[in-house]
């Protein structure tokens, strides 16, 4: 893996139904209501019925003084199972939501395989990989506590690595 490539897995524990997690999740104009990480989403094409080949415009900000801005195409719909997207602009590459269930618990892991498209964070990337990360980390922790919040549910857990099975 190249310094500016980056897999980043992120799993949230909420005691929430799995159909509200999904809807939450599956409408992402409405992200900025509740994720204060996502300061902007533009629907640029509506895509078919389900989602599929929609393009959206996504802008950023975690705790880092920088924005990352990026369109995202849904390439994948499995409703209350997974959505898939190939990113472009600041960042480029796939994001892919999967949802799963256990009890009372809604799993769902968000995996980012992605590269920089940005000259300077191409060029700090040998030796700023731990703040992207940590920065990345927040943006996710903040996401997670604001969509159960937003489904008025607990957050039972974090992890932003590969849990182990």
């Amino acid at each position: 893996m190249r310094a500016s490539e980056y897999r980043f897995v992120t799993v949230w524990k909420i005691e929430a139904p799995l159909h509200e997690v999904w809807n939450a999740i599956h409408d992402p104009a409405a992200w900025p209501q509740w994720w204060t990480c996502v300061e902007r989403v533009i629907e640029v094409e509506s895509g078919a019925d389900d989602g599929v080949g929609a393009l959206h415009r996504y802008t950023w900000k975690g705790r880092l003084p920088y924005r990352v801005r990026f369109d995202m195409r849904v390439t994948r719909v499995e409703p209350l199972v997974l959505l898939e997207g190939e990113a472009s602009g600041d960042v480029q590459g796939l994001g892919r939501w999967q949802f799963s269930s256990r009890d009372d618990v809604t799993i769902v892991r968000y995996e980012w395989l992605v590269r920089t498209g940005r000259g300077w964070m191409n060029l700090l990337a040998p030796v700023a990989r731990p703040l992207f990360e940590w920065n990345h980390d927040y943006v996710m922790q903040q996401g997670g506590e604001a969509l159960a919040k937003r489904l008025g549910a607990r957050l039972v857990g974090v992890d932003h690595r590969e849990p182990k099975s």
